[in-house]
């Protein structure tokens, strides 16, 4: 194990790309002491220290139409969500694609994952050890995007998606003072995040306005999030961290195409591999 710091972006499906980047450094047991995800990089992320490669890609990309966890528009309706969590967070882990808790909770590595507290619209940085519950209770709580799924509890409090506060939590990392850091993106170089248009703004402001300091969280993601870019592509410039992105068009956030999902996955695999010995001679220099 090395002493540095993995940063996992979300994305949802995007994801898969991670998925791949990650399945291919499980392959040469390249694993790192500390790992903070976010949303989908949450789910990577407990997969990653489990040491479950091809798990992440399994819950995603799958022919099974009964493994789907994005509604259809009726299901979508009744259920007034977008996305099975209880799928996603209840039946793959413990019937469908098995987690390890065990070797999870066995392991030496520190991982946190980041929601945003409904209440205060702040982010945090949660962590479990042995109760298997609770752990995917905060990875469902992570990965609960605004108007696609309910609002999660941990504790009695309520949570979103840890995007919305800290997408990328580069500051978070380098608090964590270790010299190396790896941040794995899911959005093309130079991406820059786009303010929500007025119609969408107003269905947040409707859906949660019992949490006014969440709608302000979600205001102003975009400028945070822009924010967060451009230091880490000075600090990546500078030579401080290590970063791997996607190369080619992304995919969409709810893409449900096997082929689509599976050459994004491989583009992640094949783009570590071809950046691996420069990762590891950033680790060791």
């Amino acid at each position: 194990m090395i002493k540095a710091t993995l940063v996992l972006e979300g994305g949802a499906n995007r994801g898969v790309f991670t998925s791949g980047v990650l399945d291919y450094l499980m392959g040469k047991e390249l694993y790192m002491s500390n790992v903070i995800g976010v949303s989908a990089g949450a789910c990577n992320a407990v997969d990653y220290v489990s040491k479950q490669a091809g798990r992440s890609r399994e819950c995603v990309i799958h022919r099974e139409k009964e493994y789907d966890y994005v509604y259809g528009l009726k299901k979508t309706l009744k259920e007034k969500a977008l996305m099975d969590m209880d799928m996603l967070f209840d039946k793959f882990p413990n019937e469908i694609y098995p987690f390890d808790f065990e070797t999870y909770f066995a392991s030496e590595m520190e991982c946190e994952l980041v929601v945003t507290n409904c209440i205060t619209g702040a982010a945090e940085y949660l962590s479990e050890d042995k109760d298997p519950e609770r752990l995917m209770k905060i990875c469902r709580a992570s990965s609960s995007m605004p108007l696609a799924a309910p609002i999660a509890n941990v504790d009695g409090i309520p949570y979103m998606d840890g995007g919305l506060a800290d997408s990328i939590p580069i500051e978070y990392a380098l608090e964590k003072g270790n010299d190396k850091i790896v941040v794995v993106l899911t959005r093309n170089p130079g991406y820059r995040k786009k303010r929500a248009l007025k119609a969408t703004e107003q269905l947040y402001k409707r859906a949660y306005k019992k949490y006014p300091n969440l709608v302000r969280a979600i205001m102003t993601r975009n400028a945070v999030y822009n924010r967060q870019m451009k230091l880490i592509e000075k600090l990546e410039e500078e030579g401080k961290i290590f970063v791997i992105r996607p190369l080619i068009p992304t995919v969409s956030r709810m893409e449900k195409d096997y082929d689509k999902l599976q050459h994004f996955y491989m583009h992640g695999n094949r783009l570590m591999k071809k950046e691996y010995q420069g990762l590891l001679e950033y680790l060791n220099e």
